[in-house]
Formats: C-alpha cells, sequence, structure tokens
C-alpha cells in the first residue's frame, strides 16, 4: 500500500495514499483501535451539513473565497449524500469532544477541493483543513449540533411518522376488536371481562402519548450550539455566521432549527439529548408492556391463554416441528431492553461533563442515534409482521370468560361478599362454572342470573 507523507503540529504522519483523510484522522485511526464501531450513516451527514452552512455563511460574511467556499459546498455536498462515507473510518471510542471526528470531516473536504484543483493531497492548498473549511467552527460547537441535527431528522422523518402510523393500525384492531368479550386479568390471575377492543385502546393511547413525549423532546434538539467556538464565547466567528449558518442548515433539512439562547449551556451540557433519551425509554417501556401483552394473550396454541392468533411469520424450533414463536415481539422486547440500557449510558455521559464542555459526545451521540433508529426499525416490523394480521379467537375467549371465578365479582351487589365467595369456591372445586353452580343452588332467580352474569353488562358503556 502506498502512503504520502502529511504533517500536523506533532510532526509527520504516514497516510494511505488512496483515502482522503489527513494528518489527525490517521493518528486517531492508530490511537483509537478499541471496538471497530464506527459512527451511523446519519451522523456523518449531518456531519457534512453542518460543513455545507458553515461554508454558505463564511462566503456570505465576505470570509471566505466565493470559489473556494462552493467548492467545500460540493463536497460537502457528497458527504450528505453519501458518496464519501468509506473516508470516515474512525471509532466511537475516542477523544470525548469529537475533534477527530470533526478534523476527519475537515480533511477529506480539503484534500478532496484540492485534488479537484489540481494540487496534492496533503498540500493543504488552496484549500486548509482547519482555515478555510473550519472557518468560524470549533469541534466543541460543531459535533454537538451534528448530534442535534441527526436525532432530529431521525425523529421528524422517522421515528414520529412510523409511531403514527402505528397508533393508526392498532386503532383499526382496537375497532375490529370492539365488541369481542375476554377474560381480564390482573397479577396474572382472573379478573372480570373487558373487551379486547378496551384493551387496544388502552395501546392506542399509551402509543399517543409516547408521540407527545418524543415531541416534546424535538424542542431542546432544535436549538444549536453552533457559533460558540470553544467554550461558548464566539471567539474567532463571525457576528452574524450562526444565524446565516443555522438558517441554511434548516433549509437542507426542512426542520426549523435556530440559535442556542445560551451557548454555555449549549457547549457544557448535553440535557437535551439526555431529555430525549428518556422519552426514548419511556417509549420503550411502552412497547415492552404491548409485545409482552401480545405474545401472552397468543400464548399456546393448547397449553396457553390463546386469545389472540398471531401471525406466523417463520419456524420457531429446530428440534420440534411445527413450533411457531412469537418471535416478532420478542425482537420488539430486545430493542426495549437496548433502549433502556442506552438510556443509562446516556445518563452517564450526559453528567460527565466539566466546566465548558461535555467530554463524552461521541458515544452521547452514537448512542442517542442508534436508540432512534432501532425504536423506528422494532415499531415498522411489529406493525408490519405483527399488529396487521393479528386475529382474536373468539371462542377461546368466550370460553374463557365462561369458566372464570371472576364472573362472581357481578354479584356480591345481590348476595353479599361471603356468599358469593362461597360460590366461586364451590366452582373452582368442583370445576363447574359460576353459572352451574347458581342454577344448582337456586341462590338467585334464573333470569336474575343471566343479567347479573352477562359479561358484555360487566365491561362498562
Amino acid at each position: 500500500m502506498s502512503v504520502r507523507i502529511e504533517k500536523d503540529s506533532l510532526g509527520e504522519v504516514n497516510v494511505p495514499d488512496e483515502m482522503l483523510w489527513g494528518a489527525q484522522t490517521q493518528r486517531a485511526i492508530e490511537n483509537f483501535r478499541i471496538s471497530g464501531i464506527k459512527f451511523q450513516r446519519e451522523f456523518i451527514r449531518a456531519l457534512g451539513i453542518v460543513k455545507s452552512a458553515a461554508a454558505t455563511a463564511n462566503i456570505r460574511t465576505g470570509l471566505l473565497d466565493p470559489a473556494l467556499g462552493r467548492e467545500i459546498i460540493i463536497v460537502a455536498s457528497e458527504i450528505i449524500e453519501g458518496d464519501l462515507d468509506e473516508q470516515f473510518p474512525l471509532d466511537v471510542f475516542q477523544t470525548g469532544s469529537g475533534t477527530s471526528f470533526n478534523m476527519n470531516a475537515n480533511e477529506v473536504i480539503a484534500n478532496r477541493v484540492n485534488l479537484k484543483l489540481g494540487k496534492k493531497a496533503g498540500s493543504k492548498f488552496p484549500v486548509h483543513p482547519n482555515d478555510h473549511v473550519n472557518m468560524g467552527q470549533s469541534s466543541n460547537d460543531v459535533i454537538p449540533t451534528a448530534i442535534h441535527i441527526a436525532i432530529a431528522e431521525i425523529v421528524s422523518w422517522s421515528l414520529i411518522p412510523s409511531l403514527t402510523l402505528f397508533q393508526e393500525t392498532l386503532e383499526l384492531k382496537r375497532d375490529e376488536f370492539g365488541g369481542i368479550i375476554k377474560l381480564g386479568r390482573t397479577h396474572l390471575q382472573d379478573a372480570t371481562p373487558v373487551r379486547l377492543g378496551q384493551e387496544f385502546g388502552g395501546f392506542v393511547e399509551m402509543i399517543k402519548k409516547s408521540i407527545k413525549r418524543v415531541e416534546a423532546g424535538l424542542g431542546g434538539l432544535m436549538e444549536l450550539p453552533l457559533g460558540g467556538t470553544a467554550v461558548g464565547t464566539g471567539l474567532n466567528t463571525h457576528r452574524d455566521f450562526a444565524e446565516i449558518a443555522i438558517k441554511e442548515i434548516s433549509e437542507i433539512t426542512s426542520i426549523t432549527f435556530s440559535e442556542a439562547p445560551d451557548h454555555f449551556e449549549a457547549q457544557s451540557c448535553k440535557d437535551s439529548v439526555v431529555f430525549m433519551s428518556s422519552a426514548y425509554k419511556t417509549l420503550a417501556v411502552t412497547l415492552s408492556k404491548i409485545a409482552n401483552d401480545i405474545r401472552w394473550s397468543g400464548s399456546g396454541p393448547f397449553g396457553g391463554i390463546g386469545e389472540l392468533i398471531l401471525p406466523e411469520v417463520q419456524p420457531g424450533s429446530s428440534i420440534m416441528p411445527g413450533k411457531i414463536n412469537p418471535v416478532i415481539p420478542e425482537s420488539v422486547l430486545q430493542v426495549s431492553a437496548k433502549v433502556i440500557g442506552n438510556d443509562a449510558t446516556i445518563t452517564i455521559c450526559g453528567q460527565s461533563g466539566n466546566f465548558q464542555l461535555n467530554t463524552m459526545m461521541p458515544l452521547i451521540g452514537f448512542t442517542s442515534i442508534e436508540s432512534g433508529m432501532i425504536l423506528t426499525n422494532a415499531i415498522n416490523i411489529f406493525r408490519e409482521k405483527c399488529i396487521n394480521g393479528l386475529k382474536a379467537d373468539i371462542s377461546r375467549c368466550n370460553e374463557l370468560v365462561e369458566k372464570s371465578l371472576a364472573m362472581v365479582t357481578s354479584l356480591t351487589p345481590e348476595i353479599g361478599y361471603d356468599a358469593a365467595s362461597r360460590v366461586a369456591k364451590e366452582a373452582y372445586l368442583t370445576g363447574r362454572t359460576i353459572r352451574e353452580i347458581l342454577k344448582e343452588k337456586d341462590i338467585i332467580d334464573e333470569s336474575k342470573i343471566e343479567e347479573l352474569l352477562d359479561p358484555k353488562r360487566m365491561t362498562g358503556k
């Protein structure tokens, strides 16, 4: 492999000749051989958006030569579109400010432009990675800005639309199952009857509230730290830089971002990302509840509850022929567990800043982006491969309701708690239904029995 020699403040570095990155990126490659985990496409795209918007702002303020600035914008657009992803090799676990990521972008853009203009990679002429590509910026405001953009795009264009479709599908099931009576359960024990539609109505409301929580999390992410440079004072940047750049970011993303009202808050802490992670975690808990209820309700086919029939998507066992497992809800549960764990990581990262900088930004960014992505994908799969095809076993629902001892609850206003308890106990010991015991004992008039033991009457209006 042929190499070229590039230089930084520490001296000379051998860089693979076919790559566009430079000395600082190469040092980071060699210093942080930790996990092999690279930042997601969504973050690289966001970094390209920042660099494009910054060049636009620097051109408009008269600080950057328009010809060079336009070339920077063109290469930044290639990064936005994913054409240069192979030029971003860095491990997530690295310097806490993400400086190596920022310099990776700066070096790739500078070398790409210089080669296009007939100069050599590593020449830093006519475009310098720091003086031109990074003009008016610092890693300390660029990286958190890119993190906010990446998360906001995922939430706005992927997660919320997926949740909305999920809610609509649950609403269809709520209406489809509206008249089906089934056994309620508390403590995993029989309780008074409910309508299956009521159960799914509860799921609908959970998702509605989840959407509101996620939307609330977007508020802080719309405030961008760009323009604060190193510590929040805006040193070495034009007074109009942030306003122009952020307006450009808004146009590129079709999301209305604004400059952070206080750059010291925006750069010294990542509370907005922590808040969004909390919304992710709560959504994960909600999805766990829905997935668990559905897989328990579909358990069986003969030894379980069996009120729901889940779509058969793949064989369930390598040894038991014909076995079908609730694999889609199980995958959702695993995603939920991962997101809950990610929230713990993000919380620790969020509290690990000192003075004017959070120094766990790469991990907090990567983990937040991961949570948003896997939640979106899990919700889509849950909707498409499970919820859409759910069916109710009406005869099984009716059977379990009729056999349940909880049916005796509706008798207590008529015969009292103690007498109703004796009926329930006898039904349990003899294996007969509450209805059969009542008719045999002649405790209540038969016409009254039918009224009191009407399960639909027990489920409310």
